[in-house]
Parts: structure tokens; sequence; C-alpha cells
């Protein structure tokens, strides 16, 4: 029985080392047919990688004209508002869609970039974790946005109740830089509601 169980793993180990001969012996011949070929596809595969790397550290930026470079994509957050009269930190995202909404606030695509001298449009919902305490907002606090290419403070200066079909309440202009930031108005409403709470904010020089 001993003698069976001998023979028997003797042979096992000579059929492994026999297909492990095999399969370099098969690896040998398809990279000396295909070499050249092997060789450029990992080039290109590595190419792609550094140019997706290189994409990555192409980060948002602005000039002393107030000229911004590679603008930050639609749904993506390039920023945060803090308002800490109301402790509000949150983060701001590109776009004002109803998805984006329900991560942070939206930035009017319409409008300008903070640090570009015009207009700038954010919106929130009104709930408890956003915009919720909007009532306690004074003129005078101040407003900072964090941005991934510079900070900027503004001090608020009016607060108005609008409809929401007033648009010129919502002024785009490239005069002076404005802050606004609107909420649905009653604080406490729960569903669609047709007013808005503005918060007009300067940028402080």
């Amino acid at each position: 029985m001993r003698k069976y169980i001998g023979k028997a793993i003797k042979a096992t180990i000579i059929n492994v080392i026999v297909a492990l001969l095999i399969t370099i012996g098969i690896i040998g011949c398809i990279y000396l047919s295909f070499g050249a070929e092997i060789d450029q596809a990992i080039s290109l595969v590595n190419k792609v990688a550094i140019d997706v790397e290189n994409k990555k550290v192409e980060e948002t930026t602005i000039n002393e004209q107030n000229q911004i470079k590679n603008y930050p994509e639609y749904g993506t957050q390039y920023a945060t508002i803090e308002i800490p009269k109301i402790d509000v930190n949150l983060p701001v995202y590109f776009g004002d869609t109803l998805e984006i909404l329900k991560k942070g606030v939206g930035h009017s695509s319409g409008s300008y970039f903070p640090g570009e001298g015009g207009s700038i449009i954010y919106m929130g919902h009104n709930s408890t974790k956003m915009f919720r305490r909007f009532s306690e907002l004074q003129i005078g606090n101040e407003i900072t946005v964090k941005t991934s290419y510079g900070e900027y403070k503004y001090k608020i200066y009016d607060m108005q109740l609008i409809n929401e079909t007033e648009t010129e309440k919502l002024p785009i202009q490239k005069e002076k830089e404005i802050l606004m930031v609107y909420t649905c108005y009653p604080f406490n409403n729960i569903g669609y509601a047709t007013q808005r709470y503005v918060v007009y904010a300067e940028l402080e020089k």
C-alpha cells in the first residue's frame, strides 16, 4: 500500500513538472511570435495611464486678471461654504440639479465663479442640515467660500424675500463680485415652495 501511494505521489509530481514546462514553452512561443505587439500594447496602456494621471493634476486655477483656467466639471465639488453665524459648513458643487442639491449647495451654471468679479448664485435646501436657520442671519455677518484655487470672504449687506419668478432679483452682472445665496421659504416648508429667501453678500477687499 505504501509502495502504491509513493508511486502515485511521484507520478503526480512528474505530471505537475511536465505541465509547468509545457506552459512555459507555450508562453515562450507566444512571446516569440507576438512579442512586438505585446510590447506595443503595454506601452499604449502605460501612455493612457500617464495621460489620466496628468489630467488629475490639472487643478482649477485663477490668474491676476481674474480668469479661471480648468473650470471644474459639472456636478463636481470645487468649494465649501462656511457661515459661522448659523453653523453652516457645506460642500459646493458646480451645477443646480436635484441630485446635486441632495448632496450639498448648488452653484448656478449661469453665474460667475468666486474670484471672477461678477454675480455668484448659490442655492440649497431649507432642511435642518442646510439653510433652515437663514432667518437668524443679519447684515454684517460673514460668508466664506473656500475653493480649490483660493479663499474668498463676503459680508452680508441685504436679505430679501422674493417670488421664484422674480429672476431680476438675482441679476447676473460683472461690475461687482456679489454672492447671492438662497433657499426656499417658509423655512419649515415641506415640498414645493414658490418663494425664495435670498442673502446678498459683497466680496470683502
